[in-house]
């Protein structure tokens, strides 16, 4: 209980000998009255009360600590321990026995996943299915006589439709994708549906001759509404009409047999009866225009190839390196590369790359990746006095040993001199006989 003022007075009194001693001791409270100048020390002590079971815990784990390490400087606050321990449950104090085992937790049993099918079967095959095995009450008739998104084998067919009649979970997803159908692409697909025996048989009575029209199977089916499937239009039933008749499969048609024995004449034997002379041969004047056009370029062609085969011709070395003689009589220089050496045969030719609208004599895009070549990038002259030189025209300069020839200038050529054009190169090659002969033809000429 909480102490009166009186008490605390005693107590406080109690505690300081030199207040003892100083002040008279009164056996009542009511005779003693202190003057002005004589103050009584405040009382600051804390009322105790019950500590709760945490705070226990919390005192104990504080003074072992202490007893320990003498205490951390990071030792939390008296507000923090209070804090922790609350958060934290006391640990269950040691027992004489054994601790008593937890319950295992429970798993909780996760739903099975539902099975799901491969993807193959959409829902447009699902109605289809469904609406042919009602027509027709035949899984193999329906293999044989639907069409559905991807090819199905007809045990594939049976283990869909017994899915869809025994499994709930898949008839459930199954029945919810054909809901999310658009309307039109139910109306295609109930198009599709098969006939049943029914329905033919009474197309079969229609006549082959004449020709019925759309009233005529509209009227059949205001006369059969419960036999013919409520998708059926007079379009529909003429279409199948039509199938039935042009396999003479109508009431009023009648097939004949065919002969028994050995008469039965195969395909060749019936080929060989046909007399060829009797044949009409029917003249497409279109066709022979267009064949007669073809032939005039494929001539104008060859022609243009055998005029400019007498100035320039390539020769492509084999992979082996096994190759022709590079001079012969006609062939004053050649430009030889890696993969392609190319025959001077005139006094001047044009380097460069070849297009449908510009012809040169070498096309430099046989030896190599030509796109940064110009498409006339150089020329190659011979001179009365037996000197080669090399023109650049292009955009690119052209190396030789080395040395750049840039564009609108020009650079002899002399024997195996290398000749480098869009990091393609060339090593160019003299016929010296050849160059001997003419230079001492045209000397004679200048003496004359």
């Amino acid at each position: 209980r909480r102490k009166f003022d009186d008490e605390l007075v005693e107590s406080s009194l109690a505690k300081s000998p030199s207040a003892s001693q100083s002040l008279p001791v009164c056996s009542h409270p009511s005779q003693f009255v202190p003057s002005s100048s004589q103050c009584l020390p405040v009382c600051s002590r804390f009322i105790k009360r019950r500590k709760f079971d945490d705070e226990l815990v919390e005192s104990s784990l504080a003074k072992s600590s202490r007893a320990k390490g003498g205490g951390a400087a990071g030792d939390p606050s008296p507000g923090e321990r209070k804090k922790v321990s609350r958060a934290v449950p006391p640990p269950a104090p040691p027992g004489p026995g054994p601790p008593p085992a937890l319950p295992k937790r429970l798993k909780k049993s996760k739903p099975s996943p539902a099975p799901r099918d491969l993807g193959r079967w959409k829902p447009a095959d699902d109605l289809l299915l469904i609406n042919a095995v009602l027509q027709t009450n035949d899984l193999t008739s329906v293999h044989l006589g639907v069409k559905f998104s991807c090819r199905f084998t007809l045990r594939e067919i049976q283990e869909r439709w017994y899915s869809l009649l025994y499994d709930p979970v898949i008839c459930k997803l199954s029945c919810q994708a054909m809901r999310q159908l658009h309307p039109e692409a139910v109306a295609a697909i109930q198009s599709k549906v098969l006939f049943s025996k029914a329905e033919e048989q009474l197309l079969t009575r229609v006549p082959s001759s004449p020709v019925p029209s759309l009233d005529t199977f509209q009227e059949l089916l205001q006369r059969h509404p419960a036999v013919f499937y409520p998708a059926r239009t007079p379009k529909a039933l003429q279409l199948h009409w039509q199938l039935l008749r042009q396999y003479h499969l109508l009431q009023d048609q009648t097939v004949q047999p065919l002969p028994k024995g050995d008469q039965v004449l195969n395909f060749s034997d019936a080929e060989e009866l046909l007399d060829d002379g009797k044949l009409r041969d029917v003249r497409d004047e279109v066709l022979e225009h267009e064949l007669t056009v073809a032939d005039r370029r494929q001539k104008r062609e060859i022609r243009q190839l055998e005029q400019e085969l007498q100035r320039w011709q390539v020769l492509v070395d084999s992979i082996t390196g096994m190759s022709s003689p590079d001079f012969d009589s006609q062939t004053l220089a050649v430009l030889r590369g890696r993969m392609v050496r190319y025959l001077m045969r005139s006094r001047e030719i044009t380097l460069g790359r070849a297009t449908k609208d510009n012809q040169i004599d070498v096309d430099l895009a046989l030896e190599g990746p030509a796109w940064k070549i110009s498409r006339k990038q150089g020329v190659i002259k011979l001179k009365n006095n037996g000197d080669f030189f090399i023109a650049n025209e292009g955009r690119r300069p052209i190396y030789i040993d080395g040395r750049p020839v840039l564009g609108g200038n020009k650079w002899k050529l002399s024997n195996n001199s290398v000749v480098e054009i869009a990091s393609l190169r060339f090593v160019f090659l003299i016929n010296q006989e050849l160059i001997a002969l003419i230079r001492s033809e045209a000397a004679r000429l200048s003496h004359q």
